[in-house]
C-alpha cells in the first residue's frame, strides 16, 4: 500500500511540478486574499490583529479546495480512471498517495501565507511547539477529506461545482479548531490551543482511516 502511495503521489507531483499551476495560479489567488484584506481592515490594525489567524486559514481551505479539484480533474483526462482501476495499484494506496500530493502542495502555501501575513500583517509568529504540529494535522486533515469528496464527486457531471458544497461544511471544524489553536499560539497560552490540536488530530485521522476503508468503492463507482 505505502509502495503505491509513493508512486501515485510522485506522478501527481510530478505534474504539479510540470504545469505549475499552484505556483502560478493557486499561491497568488491565496495572497490576493490576503491583501485583499490587509486594504480593508488595515485602518483598524486592532481588528486585523484579532483575526490574523482565521484570515490564514481561510485562504488555506479556499486553496486546499482549488488544490483537490486540481487532483482529481487529472484523473478524469484521457482515461486515466481507467487506467487506474486496471493497474492493479492498492485503491488505499491511490487515496494516500493522491492525499499526500495535496498535503505536500498545502504545506508549501501555509508556509507562503505565514510570510504573507507576518509582512502585510506584522503578525508575531510564536508558540511554535504548537503552531506546527496544528499546521500538520489540519494539513492531513485538508487533503484526506478532500481526496474523500472529490473522489465522491468525481463520477457526475457537476462535480465542479457541487465538491465545493460537499467539502466545505465538512472542512468547517478545521477551519475552526486550526483558527483557535493558531490564535492560543499567537497570544502566547499555548495550553488553551491543546484541545484544538487534539480534535485536528482525532479529524485527520478519521478521514485517513475512512478514505483507507472506503476509496476503493468510489473509484469503481466514478
Amino acid at each position: 500500500m505505502f509502495r503505491d502511495a509513493t508512486l501515485v503521489a510522485g506522478k501527481d507531483l510530478r505534474l504539479e511540478l510540470r504545469s505549475r499551476v499552484t505556483a502560478n495560479q493557486v499561491a497568488p489567488f491565496a495572497l490576493l486574499i490576503l491583501i485583499l484584506f490587509a486594504f480593508a481592515l488595515d485602518p483598524d490594525r486592532v481588528v486585523l490583529d484579532r483575526v490574523t489567524p482565521g484570515l490564514f486559514w481561510v485562504a488555506t481551505v479556499l486553496c486546499a479546495l482549488l488544490a483537490v479539484q486540481r487532483a482529481c480533474s487529472v484523473e478524469h483526462a484521457d482515461g486515466v480512471l481507467d487506467a487506474l482501476r486496471l493497474s492493479g495499484l492498492e485503491p488505499a494506496g491511490i487515496f494516500l498517495g493522491k492525499a499526500a500530493a495535496v498535503a505536500v502542495q498545502l504545506l508549501v502555501l501555509e508556509v507562503l501565507l505565514g510570510l504573507g501575513v507576518v509582512v502585510l500583517y506584522g503578525a508575531r509568529l510564536g508558540g511554535w511547539l504548537l503552531l506546527v504540529p496544528t499546521a500538520l494535522a489540519a494539513t492531513v486533515g485538508l487533503a484526506a477529506a478532500g481526496c474523500l469528496y472529490g473522489m465522491l464527486a468525481a463520477g457526475l457531471r457537476v462535480r465542479e461545482t457541487l465538491l465545493p458544497l460537499l467539502l466545505l461544511p465538512a472542512l468547517a471544524p478545521v477551519l475552526v479548531a486550526a483558527t483557535q489553536a493558531f490564535e492560543a499560539a499567537f497570544q502566547g497560552v499555548a495550553g488553551e490551543g491543546l484541545r484544538w490540536l487534539g480534535l485536528l488530530t482525532v479529524f485527520a485521522a478519521g478521514y485517513t482511516a475512512l478514505g483507507i476503508g472506503v476509496f476503493g468503492v468510489l473509484l469503481e463507482d466514478a
